[in-house]
């Protein structure tokens, strides 16, 4: 299944969600679903039972982790989801390629590349909320009642 093809199939109370607009969110949902076959795969083999246990779970955690962080209020509640994210991203890119000797050497390219595209967007998006908000810093002025009333017009 290509993403064109699983896009058109995710219902629509996911992509109704303003959540859906996030392409890392969009490419986890679909790094999920693709492993859901690869992990069928890898449980076949007994010596891949727990890789398939692990992976499934982080490929889980990725997109799980993007919606509890977009759901925060603060950058900093933010920005810790999404570190959990990049975490769960990168330990499921391992599991991945030492999943090489069962899976087939195309799969296991194509699911590195889509990881790693996704690592790519949460170091962005991490980066971006441990920015400073740009705001300008509240000046207090004090005014003497004296010089008010002298310079009064009234």
């Amino acid at each position: 299944m290509n993403y064109e093809d699983w896009e058109r199939e995710v219902p629509e109370p996911i992509t109704g969600d303003v959540l859906w607009k996030m392409k890392v969110y969009r490419l986890a949902l679909f790094a999920v679903n693709l492993g859901w076959h690869d992990i069928t795969k890898l449980a076949q083999d007994r010596r891949t039972v727990s890789l398939s246990d692990q992976l499934y779970r982080l490929l889980g955690s990725i997109s799980a982790n993007i919606a509890e962080g977009y759901s925060r209020s603060s950058n900093k509640d933010r920005v810790r989801f999404y570190e959990y994210a990049l975490g769960s991203a990168r330990e499921s890119r391992d599991w991945y390629y030492k999943g090489s000797h069962i899976l087939s050497e195309s799969v296991i390219s194509h699911r590195l590349n889509l990881i790693t595209e996704i690592i790519r967007l949460l170091l962005v998006m991490v980066s971006d909320q441990r920015k400073p908000d740009l705001r300008e810093e509240v000046e207090v002025y004090t005014v003497d009642a004296a010089d008010v009333e002298s310079h009064s017009l009234v």
